[in-house]
């Protein structure tokens, strides 16, 4: 089972966001900026290295199905440890963060549902 998925409505934000933005990708962030909040950036803005972590992919597609591209979601090692008993969800609601995600002028923010692995799933 992957590690990150995302609800619905979340797809429907990437979606505008892609079509706005072209390629996207997250970092979770840890504690800076709007708390730990999942901060989504264009593809490649956000360095990444190898005290990173790939929770997963989400593979996000059109309303018609046709494939726009792969999004990956990251995590500080560091992070990672306190949250590698966990599954993540991406959501979005009404509202701006405090941070400097994409989403931010759409008024609306990305933000993280989490529940605890049991059995490692």
């Amino acid at each position: 089972e992957p590690r990150v998925s995302s609800t619905a409505e979340a797809v429907g934000m990437l979606r505008t966001l892609w079509e706005k933005h072209g390629p996207l990708m997250f970092h979770q962030s840890g504690g800076c900026c709007d708390g730990s909040a999942p901060m989504c950036f264009l593809d490649g803005e956000f360095k990444t290295g190898s005290s990173d972590v790939l929770l997963g992919t989400f593979d996000l597609a059109d309303d018609s199905g046709a494939q726009l591209g792969n999004i990956d979601f990251w995590m500080s090692s560091e992070q990672f440890e306190y949250w590698k008993h966990t599954h993540l969800t991406l959501d979005v609601v009404d509202g701006r963060g405090a941070g400097f995600s994409l989403e931010a002028p759409e008024g609306r923010r990305f933000i993280i549902r989490s529940r605890l692995l049991v059995d490692g799933k």
